[in-house]
């Protein structure tokens, strides 16, 4: 059964029953709300995401960042807002809305206007840079964005024929009237609402007309060099129909018009109980997702009040749900204008990762398994390629020894070499099981279909746990080999098969590790590869998880480890010993994790927490907290890894996770954290993963006890630290930004 309620053409919601879509345990924190005069316990979830999206417009401001890629920062906030109303948002004024309108309790209302308020700033503060400062820098370093009154006649006559050409024949403007109503309207679509004067061809006064901008033509169009005037010269779409939008509506007159763009709630939502096929379900559920509830409209600064108030009618939105913005109205288009940028001076200096000692010599005939069986790999990407593990599968799918692979896949990318090679090892006859995840969030239809093209060639494929999904990275692979002879027996001992795996903190997807920060480690350690193998088969056979020596795996064990490990660290510190934990993670925000970290400081233990993002710990409490410091770090890269350590009486316990502390992570999502065995990969875990960001004062902000968070200061004389840049030195195997 798909549990997501659509609405009708009509746009009108369906009412909202007595069971109301309930948010799961760790969204409930984003209601905890202070009291008047008083300090809450835990931080507002989404106001502390925007908080993060605000230390993402901060890296647009920076004048050390170059130009496009100011740019480009501008583009990631109109994107992570985009996701912010799309699933987060959309919980609460789902949980608002009422058949016939708006009626929210007090709380719901006061807590969606303190949201929206924070949002709004944010929107302006982008826009604002936008025009004000990233533009008119890009402006004189010779890259421009012409608009229809800037415009030489000569390039006003190139966009009429680039319009008549590629633009007029896909639009179908639509004329308002009782056979004709309002159209439905795809989330984040960039359309026109125009407002007519004047009679249509029957005679009759319809004032309102929608066109829908095409969403197969380039959003940012490069003018031919010999109009740029020596500039490299663009135009929008949006620009290019606003000119001859006119033309649109022979006989009449455009009195008033506005872009404008809806978002929906875009949260899939399928009772797996209740299906027979999964797939199936996902797909029916993916062609309406695109219709879902509206929770945000955006329009022109300039857009008529009558005709906001005809859309926020017809999208059934308050007044707080409409952005006004003073420029175009989806900046997550303009990346393409970034991908125009061919001044490297404008750009980040590409850098080229390294490959491990052990594995540099690797090429052709040297044996991947070969460096594994002298001892663990550690793989710091991006500093480090990815491409290691490309050539462990490669070799796998390719090796005559290799019996068996088993992988789980989260996010691979449309198109994903990954993918190729365990559909030729599966063509060569090798035991090949993956275990795709068919609602990792916007990648449903890419994995659905490489789940079909696996199935094709005879892979297995699994589709995880009814009710969980499988965010572990996990590679197995079982290698049949003959051990050596002992002494002088010159005979072989019979063949085993030998296991060696891959565990990483990222997913499995050869573009975003280019830009994520995440270990990865490539392991023949009996234990671990014999609890890698234990964790395979509770998933494809439901079985109960065997018992495990080293991996810690949610739902079932991973937060009382946790939870075990943090409170094992405030009895040290109780009894007088030094209690020491760092972390780091995208998201901290499971209430048990969070009272557990509040008792160990209370006790002593000295605790530094590295949060990407959303964190609704409230370090600095005087008697609760006042031992904990969170600091977020913001640069060139994603801050991706999950890093857990342990002081543990001087045993330094360290841990490498898929998990961030969040509910749906340790309750919801297959998880694995490992720990990392080896005493020198250890130290490095620690040195590149944790040391250094604590050390940043360039890219660190630090949370205060209000909820604020302020950009990390050096002292004067002190030298400065950018971490991400001397993982690269350090590193990388041509640093480039260095």
């Amino acid at each position: 059964m798909v549990g997501r309620k659509r609405k009708a053409a009509s746009e009108k919601p369906p009412p909202i029953k007595d069971g109301k879509r309930a948010r799961a345990k760790d969204d409930l924190i984003s209601t905890v709300l202070a009291a008047p005069g008083t300090a809450a316990r835990l931080l507002h979830r989404d106001l502390s995401l925007l908080a993060f999206n605000e230390r993402v417009l901060a890296m647009a401001a920076r004048a050390d960042v170059p130009l496009a890629e100011r740019l480009r920062y501008l583009c990631i906030v109109s994107s992570n807002l985009d996701e912010f109303f799309e699933v987060r948002l959309s919980d609460l004024i789902d949980e608002m809305r009422e058949e016939g309108g708006w009626v929210p309790t007090a709380a719901r209302w006061g807590e969606f206007a303190l949201i929206s308020e924070r949002a709004h700033g944010l929107v302006d503060r982008q826009y604002a840079l936008f025009n004000d400062v990233v533009m008119p820098a890009l402006g004189r370093s010779g890259i421009v964005v012409v608009n229809h009154a800037s415009r030489t006649p000569a390039q006003k006559r190139w966009v009429r024929e680039y319009f008549e050409r590629e633009v007029r024949p896909l639009l179908s403007p639509i004329g308002l009237d009782p056979a004709h109503p309002f159209p439905l309207v795809m989330n984040k679509a960039l359309n026109f609402i125009c407002q007519l004067e004047g009679k249509d061809a029957f005679g009759r006064a319809a004032t309102i007309a929608i066109v829908k901008v095409p969403r197969v033509l380039p959003r940012v169009i490069p003018l031919p060099p010999r109009l740029s005037e020596g500039k490299h010269a663009f135009v929008m779409l949006s620009s290019v129909i606003r000119s001859h939008l006119q033309e649109l509506f022979p006989g009449r007159a455009v009195a008033g018009f506005s872009q404008f763009r809806v978002t929906r709630d875009s949260d899939l939502s399928v009772d797996e109980r209740e299906v027979s096929n999964l797939r199936q379900a996902l797909r029916m559920e993916l062609t309406q997702r695109h219709f879902g509830n509206a929770v945000r409209l955006e329009v022109l600064r300039t857009c008529p009040p009558p005709l906001e108030s005809l859309l926020r009618e017809q999208f059934q939105l308050p007044r707080e749900s409409v952005y006004r913005v003073d420029g175009p109205v989806n900046l997550v288009r303009l990346n393409q204008l970034v991908d125009h940028v061919v001044q490297p001076q404008q750009r980040f200096k590409p850098f080229v990762p390294a490959w491990p000692d052990r594995l540099r010599p690797a090429g052709e005939g040297a044996s991947v398994f070969d460096a594994i069986r002298q001892g663990d790999i550690l793989l710091h990407h991006p500093f480090q390629s990815f491409e290691p593990v490309i050539e462990f599968l490669r070799q796998a799918a390719h090796d005559p020894k290799v019996v068996s692979i088993r992988m789980t896949l989260y996010r691979t990318g449309a198109a994903s070499v990954l993918v190729d090679l365990l559909i030729e090892a599966a063509r060569r006859g090798k035991e090949v099981t993956v275990i795709v995840e068919l609602k990792a969030r916007f990648d449903e239809e890419a994995n659905i279909d490489l789940a079909e093209r696996l199935e094709q060639v005879g892979a297995q494929v699994v589709y995880g746990v009814v009710g969980l999904k499988i965010h572990a990275k996990l590679l197995l692979v079982l290698r049949r080999e003959e051990d050596e002879p002992a002494g002088r027996r010159r005979k072989p001992l019979p063949a085993r098969l030998a296991h060696y795996a891959h565990l990483g903190t990222g997913n499995y997807h050869p573009s975003t590790t280019k830009l994520y920060t995440d270990f990865g480690m490539l392991t023949a350690n009996v234990a671990l590869c014999a609890d890698v193998e234990r964790v395979f088969m509770h998933l494809t056979s439901l079985t109960r998880v065997e018992k495990l020596t080293h991996l810690w795996l949610a739902p079932f064990a991973l937060h009382k480890r946790v939870l075990a490990a943090i409170a094992h660290e405030a009895r040290l510190a109780a009894a007088g010993k030094p209690g020491r934990i760092i972390a780091k993670m995208n998201a901290l925000i499971d209430e048990a994790t969070i009272n557990a970290l509040y008792a160990a400081s209370q006790a002593g233990v000295k605790i530094d927490l590295i949060v990407r993002g959303a964190c609704s710990l409230r370090p600095g409490v005087k008697g609760l907290s006042e031992n904990i410091r969170v600091r977020s770090v913001v640069g060139r890269l994603l801050e991706h890894h999950r890093i857990y350590y342990f002081r543990n009486g001087g045993a330094d316990d360290v841990y490498l996770s898929s998990a961030d502390w969040m509910g749906r992570n340790l309750f919801r999502r297959i998880e694995v954290a490992w720990p990392v065995l080896d005493r020198k990969l250890k130290q490095r875990v620690i040195d590149e993963g944790l040391k250094i960001y604590l050390d940043d004062n360039v890219d660190a902000w630090t949370l205060a006890t209000t909820g604020e968070y302020r950009l990390a200061r050096p002292r004067p004389g002190t030298r400065l630290v950018q971490a991400q840049r001397a993982l690269l030195l350090k590193l990388a195997a041509d640093p480039g930004a260095g």
